[in-house]
């Protein structure tokens, strides 16, 4: 008897299938008798009734779930009622990567017989994962395709409901796929349930988008901070736990630190105010990380990071921005933008850099519409057939532009100086041979035209005859470079370079040790830092060397305290 029935064409979305077609083995693997031994020390043993629900959208997980003893089926919503995903039955697993922090559950589990079950809750799953080394490689693998089926499908997360081409349709579903997290968008216009939706729930013009979140509740044009308390994605942070790290910044720099201090044991707070994955999270494709000759999209690396971190136990809170750093006593403490504060013994400061915005007249009029800071599938779909713009010169601009050329009518690539001059020359190669790109040097941005939000047109000027040229664009592409995102880090004082960026290491005083700043404990990583070399191999070397600073601050500051309480010698009298 097999651990699982996969559902045909017929019950399961297309996408999905897909998946179970070409992976299903190791989405779905058969656990053998003496690995479910091997597994009966992390969980204890429960039973359910036919009938019974094992887990419901919108709860919060138990964790993972073996299945010894009846048979279990897993459905999503669809839109016309739940939709089969898979029949689990003895020696098969339920579980996806929601369930390694115990988040809530994207799908509904019933038993269609009566069930004996291992549950194993979250915390004992990443112990398993780390012990059990073989075993918990199949279980990652398996919880991870898992949740790319979903993703792909839609099914288990909130439905968008909303115009087309509205700013902030695109910037919840940004948010969402940038948080690796499933859900579905309905046009409230031409969508027959969009429009049932906006019926039903009396929804004005200016309410829009709303979100239908899985447990229920109804939010009209929220912030991703709204959306994601309501969809589970962060809670509560415990107001009394020291953390040995809090990491401000879940880039590449932040996760690795976090992947590096929670295998070394270290308890770790990893804090990001958008998503993980930072700017690099944003790059259709990075050609030049070692050991991915054929490259790998940002989101996909970030991804990874992001889910290897969870498995060593790191805490996320993703969104949640620090607004302020208190260096005061032993303990530092982070001020967050919701009220709550976080202490911890240690502070790594991995923010990175925020997206430099065209010096132009009416930009804010089509930001988030017509105007953006990333190429994702998202905007390669906004592009298909249409005539686009980007701007700058860096590499990031030219993974944009082999991205969007696959789907854009024509790009016209905007630069102040040759390519050559600040691109890696694979790319600049690669851009010279797409037939449907235009390079335009040595020329700026001078205006926007359009209504609505909606973006007609551009024109660029030539920045030594003055000679202006108007374009029709639809979508205009921002990649102009960075600011160190330090401004909130003011009042801190730790010291900064002229640019704003953080003086760490030598930089930050004598008696630093490496990344440390000028305030002790607290260290800097990746793009943020003074010197830093704007690569994510860079970023990446910085959060496994800061550990290991780490670990010497506690040392020392551990035995200070130490010697500190050691009593006084009592004087003899001679």
């Amino acid at each position: 008897m097999t651990d699982t029935i996969p559902r045909g064409p017929a019950g399961i979305p297309p996408a999905a299938q897909t998946i179970i077609e070409t992976r299903g083995a190791q989405m779905f693997p058969t656990l053998t008798d003496a690995d479910i031994a091997r597994l009966r020390r992390f969980g204890t043993v429960r039973r359910y009734a036919q009938g019974e629900a094992l887990a419901r959208v919108g709860e919060p997980g138990h964790g993972l779930t073996v299945i010894l003893d009846g048979a279990v089926e897993v459905s999503q919503q669809g839109e016309s009622g739940p939709v089969p995903i898979v029949t689990h039955l003895a020696n098969g697993f339920m579980g996806e990567l929601a369930q390694l922090s115990g988040r809530p559950s994207l799908v509904d589990a019933e038993a269609v017989r009566p069930v004996e079950a291992l549950l194993i809750p979250p915390e004992r799953l990443r112990a398993l994962l780390i012990a059990e080394a073989d075993l918990g490689e199949r279980i990652m693998r398996a919880l991870i395709l898992r949740r790319m089926g979903l993703l792909e499908s839609g099914g288990g997360g909130p439905i968008i409901v909303g115009r087309a081409g509205d700013g902030n349709v695109g910037r919840l579903a940004n948010f969402l796929r940038r948080n690796g997290h499933p859900h579905r968008l309905l046009d409230a216009e031409t969508d027959p349930c969009g429009r049932t939706f906006v019926e039903r729930f009396q929804v004005t013009r200016e309410e829009l988008p709303i979100v239908l979140c899985p447990g229920g509740q109804i939010l009209r044009n929220p912030s991703d901070g709204e959306l994601a308390r309501c969809i589970g994605l962060v809670g509560p942070i415990d107001p009394e736990r020291v953390f040995d790290v809090v990491v401000v910044g879940a880039g590449p720099a932040g996760l690795a630190t976090a992947v590096y201090a929670g295998s070394e044991g270290l308890s770790v707070l990893a804090l990001d105010c958008r998503a993980f994955g930072g700017q690099a999270g944003a790059s259709s494709r990075i050609e030049n990380y070692l050991g991915f000759p054929t490259g790998i999209s940002g989101m996909a690396l970030m991804g990874r990071a992001h889910s290897q971190a969870q498995k060593f136990g790191v805490e996320m809170a993703i969104p949640d921005e620090a607004l302020r750093l208190e260096c005061g006593g032993d303990t530092l403490c982070l001020a967050l933008s919701t009220g709550e504060r976080v202490r911890a013994r240690t502070a790594v400061i991995a923010t990175g850099a925020r997206y430099r915005r065209l010096d132009v007249d009416r930009l804010d009029e089509f930001e988030g519409s017509s105007v953006h800071y990333w190429a994702s599938p998202l905007e390669a779909k906004l592009s298909a057939g249409q005539e686009v713009a980007l701007v700058g010169g860096g590499n990031s601009a030219g993974q944009a532009v082999v991205f969007l050329a696959g789907a854009a009518a024509r790009v016209t690539l905007i630069v102040r100086r040759p390519l050559a001059d600040t691109m890696s020359h694979y790319l600049v190669e690669r851009i010279e041979g797409l037939p449907n790109v235009e390079i335009v040097v040595g020329c700026e941005i001078s205006a926007l035209e359009g209504a609505d939000g909606a973006l007609e047109a551009i024109r660029w000027c030539d920045r030594v005859s003055g000679l202006e040229t108007r374009r029709q664009v639809r979508h205009l592409f921002s990649f102009i470079g960075a600011d160190p995102n330090t401004d909130w880090l003011r009042a801190s004082g730790l010291e900064v370079d002229a640019g704003g960026f953080l003086c760490a290491g030598p930089g930050g005083g004598e008696d630093r040790l490496p990344l440390e700043t000028s305030r002790r404990g607290v260290f800097a990583v990746g793009d943020v830092r003074s010197g830093s070399v704007k690569r994510v191999a860079a970023a990446v070397g910085d959060g496994a060397q800061v550990v290991a600073a780490i670990h010497a601050y506690l040392a020392q500051h551990s035995a200070a305290a130490s010697q500190a309480l050691e009593p006084a010698p009592v004087p003899v009298a001679s």
